[in-house]
């Protein structure tokens, strides 16, 4: 797993934003505001990856539990999978706030992308 690059300004916020980072849409504060944070900067950006990459994955759910027969049973697993999605933001805030990166194989290398 790589370790975080170091950083050339520490935001005196770092905590808030990496927390920020993580919560959907509000990803975008830390994303314009710490411009100078690199790891806050980075956070932000797998924040807005995942946040994309959830909408895309709820968007194909929906069509294939209204397009399948019996895709009720298939849609009661849609509670189950959105814990899922809370869980993953939860241990990135968590890795975050301890100095650690979460590394999600596929997604993270678009953070690093842009």
């Amino acid at each position: 797993m790589p370790e975080p690059s170091p950083a050339g300004t520490v935001s005196s916020n770092r905590s808030v934003m990496i927390v920020l980072a993580y919560l959907w849409i509000l990803a975008l504060v830390p994303l314009l505001v710490e411009k100078d944070d690199q790891e806050v900067q980075w956070h932000a950006k797998h924040g807005i990856v995942l946040m994309v990459a959830e909408i895309v994955f709820w968007i194909v759910f929906n069509i294939v539990v209204y397009m399948i027969p019996f895709g009720c049973v298939v849609g009661l697993m849609g509670p189950l999978v959105a814990l899922v999605f809370l869980g993953v933001h939860i241990v990135a805030m968590i890795k975050g706030l301890n100095g650690q990166r979460l590394i999600i194989p596929r997604l993270s290398e678009y953070a690093s992308r842009f």
